[in-house]
């Protein structure tokens, strides 16, 4: 099975076009192809999506533990002959930007994954081999197994791959040439698959440069190896359904594949639904989910369909369990400004006005410590979260001590029936989360006849 991370010195070079470029290529020789995003970014997954047709998931050390991640690993993998692993920030850039914790190469590292590191060709020539020679040494085991130039001129690549294998010994497998059209970005990251004008064109473009300029055999040769092994589950008694209402649409897409698998594991249907176009929530739910997203895009869309305003605000007053994350939480709020500052009525149930802070606000990963039981939390526990987004709100709650870097602030609103918040959970990492949520929907359905 070939089995590969796509992986750079730093942000900015290219991982992505790389990764949905090789993973097109490979659908086109014939392979069954698998993706994964290392870290808790939800935008390259779109993208990664838009190329195979299939669920991408995302490998996070810092959410998650090397057992999980293995795990998860495995899982996706299964019925498949190609993974596709696409990297974070720098190679070894990891939590706090001082350690290797949750980067690239712990990832890498701790899947057994060989790594294919692209090196931007602009700019630098001998001195790209001091720096690729500088990376493969920094650790015993770098997992450094070839490279990939980017933005390299066809004139100049053989110079350049010649010089590299003969300084570092390290092969250097093929090029891209510099492009005219890359991927657009907001904010910290690229802009949503949806959102990418002619994105299909562009990806096979990219694929025809690469496919044109790999060294195939070789490529095989380094990584192709054996399939990882599923972990064994025991047989377990299959738990009865409960309807959860999840939003799903332009505005809120910001939702981890292996939390909805994991609340269907517990016993959850899920059932999409659309904050913008639809006019209520769907019948018969025992709990509703609401995922982070750009509702700032979509701000006078969102208040002016008032018949949902109305359906979400009459359930979650009535206590629906309910979760919901950063978009999710503003929607809840009094207002919301769009991007021209102008605001908009949301659902009124908690309070706070939310508007664009002009920078990214507490982003990165952080622990939440639950002070007293709620619907997903216990009294005592620690749990890990991560939070990015540039809207602040004038009220991010107090019902939870956030951690993060030697600081600690209060922020999130939770009871027996809710957590609506800015951090963002990762159930995967943390199942009993799901199960919790789960059961409260359950019990919430059961009530009100709804099972």
């Amino acid at each position: 099975m070939i089995q590969v991370m796509i992986a750079a010195p730093r942000s900015g070079g290219g991982k992505t076009t790389v990764t949905c470029a090789l993973l097109r290529a490979l659908q086109r020789r014939g392979h069954r192809v698998c993706a994964f995003k290392v870290g808790p970014d939800y935008i390259d997954p779109t993208f990664h999506r838009a190329v195979l047709g299939v669920e991408s998931r995302n490998l996070d050390l810092f959410l998650s533990d090397g057992d999980c991640i293995r795990g998860l690993y495995a899982e996706g993998c299964a019925g498949h002959d190609a993974a596709v692993v696409e990297g974070v920030m720098g190679y070894y850039d990891g939590l706090g930007g001082t350690s290797d914790r949750a980067s690239s190469f712990h990832v890498a590292d701790t899947l057994g994954i060989p790594v294919l590191l692209v090196l931007r060709a602009r700019g630098a020539s001998l001195t790209l081999a001091a720096e690729l020679k500088g990376l493969c040494a920094f650790r015993e085991r770098s997992g450094i197994a070839g490279v990939l130039l980017n933005e390299c001129p066809p004139k100049l690549y053989p110079l350049l791959r010649d010089m590299l294998e003969r300084e570092t010994g390290v092969p250097v497998l093929g090029y891209l040439p510099p492009l005219e059209h890359g991927l657009k970005s907001r904010h910290l990251g690229l802009c949503a698959a949806g959102e990418a004008d002619g994105l299909n064109e562009r990806i096979n473009d990219y694929s025809e440069q690469l496919s044109a300029r790999m060294d195939w055999q070789r490529f095989g040769e380094i990584f192709d190896g054996k399939e990882p092994e599923e972990a064994r589950e025991k047989a377990a008694r299959k738990p009865e359904k409960v309807r959860i209402a999840t939003a799903v649409d332009k505005a809120f897409f910001f939702t981890y594949q292996e939390t909805l698998n994991l609340l269907q594991k517990f016993g959850a249907e899920i059932l999409p639904f659309s904050p913008l176009a639809d006019d209520e929530l769907p019948e018969n739910i025992g709990g509703l989910y609401l995922s982070g997203g750009y509702p700032e895009l979509y701000a006078e869309t969102l208040s002016a369909n008032e018949k949902m305003i109305q359906s979400i605000r009459g359930a979650v007053r009535d206590g629906i369990p309910t979760v919901a994350e950063c978009g999710g939480f503003l929607y809840l709020g009094e207002s919301l400004c769009d991007e021209q500052g102008k605001a908009f009525p949301m659902a009124g149930v908690l309070p706070g006005r939310a508007e664009n802070a002009g920078r990214a606000v507490r982003f990165g990963y952080q622990t939440l410590c639950a002070e007293t039981d709620s619907l997903l939390f216990r009294a005592g526990e620690r749990i890990p979260a991560h939070e990015f987004h540039y809207w602040e709100s004038t009220d991010c709650g107090d019902a939870l001590r956030v951690e993060k870097g030697g600081r600690s602030w209060r922020a999130g609103f939770v009871s027996d029936t809710l957590y609506a918040a800015f951090p963002h959970l990762y159930f995967a990492g943390r199942p009993v989360l799901a199960e919790r949520f789960v059961e409260a929907a359950r019990r919430y359905a059961e009530s009100h006849g709804a099972s």
